[in-house]
């Protein structure tokens, strides 16, 4: 489709997604009277129908519906570089990159401190822990924040980062109230190639005693759909206790410590050394004094 402006991408797909011209024009936030006329200015423009107005609710024609893919694609591509070029004359935005377990219960503070006061925007990466500190390496993040366990899986940083302690976090087996504890426990595993997964096999499961046997029911590689599925009884999950810190106060979750073992972390923040930063340089610590206000970790 020739001459296509944003707006024009953003009124079709509500049509497609809505399914019916009056909620699409709610998320459009215009009357539905007007959002008619808006579809009448692009069917003109474009020189060609676009929406079945036969029957009702309103719909795309069968032709059309099969470019809505590209059009996803190509509003999402305008979008950012519309904000990309509206960013160019002013101070650029920050790339944050963050452990998985860590975008959930620790980037909405570190988004805070970083936009108190600035009108940049905060970009999140959520990562598994390698790929947070390649992003770093390749210019594409501008600080990353992870988990270490140095006797288990220890951050091999050396002088090419620069980092300082956001605190204590600790691993901890929880599980529905109404969940069997007998010898035979059903857990849900990490996959060995995340960090989760490699401190579970290293340092956690290890330590289960003779009297009790684990079957591993389930395994994700997403702390989240862990703690969904230890909310349902599907079994143990070892999480952070900034996940579930709500969930065991209100009953939902129990802790298993010390029947089944835990495990204490450290949270980074990591940025590359000043020689090779690029153009962000904020007042690193400002920002650690800030984040060090967050509670500990403890029960």
């Amino acid at each position: 489709m020739r001459n296509m402006r944003l707006e024009w991408l953003d009124d079709i797909l509500a049509v497609a997604d809505a399914g019916s011209l009056a909620r699409a024009a709610t998320m459009r936030h215009v009357s539905q009277s007007a959002f008619t006329r808006r579809l009448r200015v692009i069917e003109a423009a474009l020189g060609q129908p676009l929406f079945e107005r036969r029957r009702k609710p309103l719909t795309l024609l069968p032709e059309v519906a099969p470019h809505l893919p590209a059009m996803r694609s190509l509003a999402a591509q305008l979008r950012q570089l519309r904000d990309g070029l509206s960013q160019s004359g002013g101070a650029r935005g920050l790339t944050l990159a963050c452990q998985h377990a860590l975008t959930t219960t620790h980037s909405p503070a570190i988004v805070v401190a970083l936009t108190a006061g600035q009108a940049r925007p905060v970009r999140v990466r959520s990562e598994n822990r390698e790929d947070c500190l390649l992003r770093l390496l390749a210019g594409e993040a501008d600080l990353a924040v992870v988990y270490d366990v140095p006797q288990i899986a220890p951050l091999a940083l050396g002088d090419a980062f620069e980092r300082a302690s956001l605190g204590p976090e600790r691993l901890i087996p929880v599980a529905a109230p109404g969940l069997p504890r007998g010898e035979d426990l059903p857990y849900i595993g990490y996959p060995g190639d995340v960090f989760l997964g490699q401190v579970m096999d290293r340092a956690l499961l290890p330590r289960i005693g003779s009297t009790r046997r684990l079957r591993r029911c389930a395994e994700t590689a997403l702390t989240l759909a862990a703690h969904e599925y230890a909310r349902r009884g599907i079994g143990v999950a070892w999480l952070p206790v900034s996940m579930v810190r709500d969930d065991l106060a209100r009953g939902r979750l129990v802790a298993l410590a010390p029947e089944v073992p835990e495990l204490d972390m450290e949270i980074w923040m990591i940025r590359l050394p000043r020689a090779e930063r690029g153009g962000w340089d904020a007042d690193w610590h400002g920002l650690l004094a800030t984040l060090s206000l967050a509670p500990p970790p403890s029960l």
